[in-house]
C-alpha cells in the first residue's frame, strides 16, 4: 500500500507520497546513528528536555493545523483532532519537566561489604518506532517523548495513510532544535522495515498496531535479539455493577464506545451489567446511541466522523453481520453508508462465536447481562486480549476487589477517558507487552547500568 492522503469523508485522495529508496533507508539508519553518537553522547538530560519542551510548544501553536491533517488522513472530528495534539503537547511536556527525576542515578543497598553501588540510566541508540493511524500524533509522542529525553535516536514509520502528519512531526522536531538524525521519519515499506530492525544499529523497536504486526515485529526482532514494546488489540470490559446515576453512567459508556468514532484500543467495547439493571442501562443505552450524530468530521460539533478508510468499514459491517448470523442480536444500528458506521449495539453474543473473542474497531458495542461480581469478572476475563477495562460501582472495597481480579494492564473505577502522561498504558496477554507513558515509559529503552564502588 503507498503512502497516501485519502479523506475517508470523501474517498478522495488528496496527496501521495514516494516510499523511501533502500539508499534513502540506509541514510537515515546512518544518520539516526551519527546523531546517537554525537549529540546524544554530547548533551546534558537538561539541554534534552528543553528541546522536548518546544517540540510541546510548538504542537500548541499549531494545534489546528495538525488536527486538520488527521481530519484528512483518518477521518477524526476536528474537536477530538486537536485535543489530540493538545495532550500531545501534554505529554512532552511531562516529560520535559520530569526529566531529570526520571533518570536520576538509583541507589542500591548494599547487603554486604564496603562502598557503594548505583543503577545509571543511559541511552541504548536507534529505535524504530512503527505506529498506527488512529492516533497519529499521540502514539508519536508517547514513544518520541521519553526516548529522545533519554537520548535514543528515531526511526518512524508512520502509518500508510498517515504521511502528512508523519512530515509534520518531523518538522516539529527540526524546527524545535532537534539536530538531523535525532528524528527521522521514513516512509519505509514493509519489507524494508524488515530491513531497519534487522540492521545492528537499530537497538530496539517499539509498535502500536494489531495483533498481526505485532506478532511479524516480533518475530523478526527475535530472529535478530532486539527488544521490542508491543502496544497491540483490546477488548476491553466495562463493568456496571451499581450506580447512583444511571444517566452518569451511560453517558460515559456512550464516550467510551464512540470516541474516535469508536477506534480506540482501550475503548470499552463489552458491557459487561448485572441482571437488576441490565433492562435500565440497555434501554437508556439505546436511546444515548441512537442520539449520536454522524457528520462532516471537519466541522465542530461533529460526534461520529466515518471510519478511517472503505477497507475499515467493509471490515466493521462484515464482522457484524457474521455475529448476527452465529447468534447475536442486532439491537440497534448495523448500518453502514461509505465509510461512516452507525452507533451499533449487539446483545445475545454467544461463546464460542467469533464476535465473542474479537475486537471491535469501530462505534459497536456488545451488552451482556451477568448475575453477579463473580460472573461479571469471570466474562471480562474470557478474552484473548488484556488491555484497559472499567468498573463502576459505588462500593470502594469491590471497586478494589474486582480491579484485583481483571487480567487488564489497566483498571479505571467510576471514570472513562481519563489517560493521562503520568499514568502508564499497556496491557497483558495478546493485548501486547511493556508500557508506555509515566515513569515506566522511560524505563523501556535505556541501559540500567549497575556501578559498583569500592
Amino acid at each position: 500500500m503507498p503512502y497516501a492522503v485519502t479523506n475517508p469523508a470523501t474517498g478522495e485522495t488528496v496527496e501521495s507520497y514516494d516510499t523511501i529508496t533502500d539508499e534513502g533507508l540506509q541514510a537515515a539508519i546512518a544518520a539516526a546513528t551519527e546523531a546517537h553518537r554525537t549529540w546524544s553522547k554530547n548533551t546534558t538530560v537538561a539541554e534534552r528536555a528543553a528541546l522536548v519542551r518546544r517540540v510541546a510548544e510548538l504542537h500548541n501553536e499549531r494545534a489546528q493545523e495538525l488536527g486538520e491533517i488527521i481530519v484528512r488522513e483518518m477521518g477524526k472530528p476536528i474537536e477530538q483532532a486537536v485535543g489530540e495534539v493538545e495532550f500531545s503537547a501534554a505529554i512532552y511536556e511531562y516529560y520535559a519537566d520530569n526529566a531529570e527525576s526520571l533518570l536520576a542515578d538509583e541507589k542500591i543497598d548494599l547487603l554486604a561489604g564496603e562502598g557503594s553501588a548505583l543503577i545509571r540510566r543511559s541511552s541504548l541508540g536507534p529505535l524504530l518506532g512503527i505506529m498506527p493511524w488512529n492516533f497519529p500524533y499521540y502514539q508519536v509522542a508517547r514513544f518520541a517523548g521519553p526516548n529522545l529525553i533519554i537520548g535514543n535516536t528515531i526511526l518512524l514509520k508512520h502509518a500508510e495513510q498517515c504521511p502528512e502528519s508523519a512530515a509534520a512531526i518531523e518538522q516539529i522536531f527540526l524546527d524545535a532544535g532537534f539536530p538531523v538524525g535525532a528524528y527521522v521519519n521514513i516512509y519505509a515499506s514493509h519489507e524494508q522495515i524488515e530491513t531497519v530492525i534487522a540492521d545492528p544499529r537499530v537497538q530496539g523497536i517499539s509498535l502500536t498496531g494489531s495483533e498481526r504486526a505485532g506478532a511479524i515485529v516480533a518475530e523478526i526482532a527475535g530472529r535478530h535479539l532486539k527488544k521490542v514494546v508491543l502496544e497491540l488489540g483490546g477488548s476491553d470490559p466495562f463493568i456496571l455493577l451499581s450506580t447512583d446515576d444511571l444517566d452518569a453512567t451511560v453517558g460515559a459508556a456512550v464516550f467510551a464506545r464512540v470516541d474516535n468514532n469508536g477506534q480506540a484500543c482501550n475503548a470499552a467495547k463489552r458491557f459487561i451489567v448485572v441482571e437488576d439493571l441490565y433492562e435500565p442501562f440497555l434501554e437508556k443505552f439505546t436511546a444515548a446511541m441512537s442520539e449520536v450524530e454522524q457528520g462532516d468530521p471537519a466541522q465542530a460539533g461533529t460526534a461520529l466522523g466515518p471510519l478511517s478508510s472503505a477497507k475499515a468499514a467493509e471490515g466493521l459491517a462484515e464482522q457484524v453481520e457474521r455475529a448476527v448470523a452465529q447468534g447475536a442480536t442486532l439491537h440497534h444500528g448495523g448500518a453502514r453508508d461509505g465509510n461512516y458506521y452507525s452507533a451499533t449495539i449487539l446483545t445475545d453474543v454467544q461463546p464460542g462465536s467469533d464476535a465473542f473473542h474479537e475486537e471491535f474497531f469501530g462505534p459497536v458495542a456488545q451488552v451482556f447481562k451477568v448475575a453477579d461480581e463473580a460472573a461479571a469478572v469471570e466474562l471480562a476475563n474470557n478474552t484473548p486480549f488484556g488491555l484497559g477495562s472499567y468498573v463502576f460501582t459505588t462500593d470502594s472495597e469491590q471497586a478494589l476487589r474486582v480491579a484485583d481480579k481483571i487480567e487488564a494492564g489497566m483498571v479505571f473505577v467510576n471514570l472513562v477517558g481519563a489517560d493521562g502522561a503520568e499514568l502508564p498504558f499497556g496491557g497483558v496477554k495478546r493485548s501486547g507487552s511493556g508500557r508506555e507513558l509515566g515513569r515506566f515509559g522511560a524505563d523501556e529503552f535505556v541501559n540500567k547500568k549497575m556501578i559498583r564502588i569500592g
